[in-house]
């Protein structure tokens, strides 16, 4: 038994390191895929065969950061490549009972109640942003397993994932997929050390209120108001939680994407042009450093940009998120910053 160790070892890890056509049971094929899952598993038990007989990977318990060689089903070649800023539109769809508690393709134990996704090529763990663009709901996922492959849908999301952006009943939806590119990098390093699901998503969790921890200084009170200005508190709600299964950060992002500037290491702010539409304003400062602190803080809420204004003859940075294509829009999310303490989030035009 002791010569036969090694054997097992390896086979079991190269049964989890299969491609995903052949390990993953809601992609291609689903009939063949269960005979040659089921004939590899068998071998791999025989190979371990003992009186205890237990086989316990540490990576089918963990997951593992992966990218992958491609790969091609159904005629499509596949090309996995590591990202940090990659951004795309499609459809999506959602997977559930079906596949809970099956292994993913980086080796993790897949749960239909956690924030996760299927994407055929983004590197496993990494971290983005669906946004449904019929409503604007959006949710931030952790990719951990490989699809679809039917119909060219673009992503595959949990069951929460999908009914956090409202698309269980019609099964797809038409979203747009944002890389949070930190957020990916932090989950790469975890996962590198060693790191599961549970670490990566705490890390995430720091990252959030490290970003958050700094409070700003009282900002500039630039539109007419019967209340003072005051200062945000933050945020405690994280973009990222620390609980793999709490309560979702739902938000609208911006349906259009607005050409504008961003901070320099210095002080100087250039002029922003904004594109017209609805934006919501969550304060005016009297110092960039103020702002940047602030648009660090409600980045989990959508696109955030500085743009320099004046009021009573001295420059002002206003933080804004946005455009939004209707008032409705823009208010939605001006409402959910004002209960997560930003007491000043007022919808403005252009």
């Amino acid at each position: 038994m002791t010569r036969r160790l090694p054997a097992c070892r390896k086979m079991m890890y190269d049964l989890l390191a299969m491609p995903l056509f052949v390990v993953n049971t809601h992609m291609a094929y689903p009939g063949i895929v269960r005979v040659v899952a089921i004939v590899s598993l068998a071998a791999a038990l025989a190979a371990c065969g003992s009186p205890g007989g237990k086989s316990s990977s540490p990576v089918a318990q963990r997951g593992a950061y992966k990218v992958g060689a491609p790969y091609k089903i159904d005629g499509v070649t596949y090309t996995p490549q590591e990202s940090f800023n990659h951004v795309e539109t499609g459809v999506a769809s959602w997977y559930g009972p079906g596949f809970h508690g099956k292994s993913t393709a980086n080796g993790e134990q897949y749960d239909q109640r956690d924030r996760t996704a299927a994407h055929r090529t983004l590197q496993m763990p990494s971290i983005v942003r669906v946004t449904n663009l019929d409503n604007g709901l959006s949710t931030v996922v952790r990719i951990n397993d490989r699809g679809p492959f039917a119909r060219n849908r673009v992503i595959d999301l949990s069951r929460t994932a999908a009914e956090e952006i409202d698309i269980i009943r019609s099964g797809t939806g038409r979203v747009r997929i944002d890389q949070l590119t930190t957020e990916s990098m932090t989950v790469k390093e975890v996962a590198l050390g060693g790191g599961g699901p549970a670490e990566q998503n705490a890390a995430i969790a720091q990252l959030a209120a490290g970003q958050r921890r700094t409070p700003a200084a009282p900002p500039v009170q630039v539109m007419a108001s019967a209340q003072p200005a005051a200062a945000p508190p933050p945020m405690v709600q994280a973009a990222w939680p620390a609980n793999p299964r709490p309560p979702a950060v739902d938000t609208a992002t911006p349906a259009g994407g607005a050409t504008v500037g961003s901070l320099a290491a210095t002080s100087s702010v250039p002029v922003v042009t904004w594109a017209s539409g609805f934006y919501v304003q969550t304060g005016s400062f009297s110092t960039a450093e103020n702002a940047e602190r602030q648009r660090g803080a409600v980045r989990s809420y959508g696109a955030s940009e500085i743009a320099l204004g004046s009021a009573s003859g001295r420059d002002v940075y206003r933080v804004r998120l946005g455009p939004y294509t209707t008032a409705d829009a823009a208010a939605i999310v001006a409402d959910r910053l004002k209960r997560s303490g930003y007491g000043d989030a007022r919808v403005v035009s252009d």
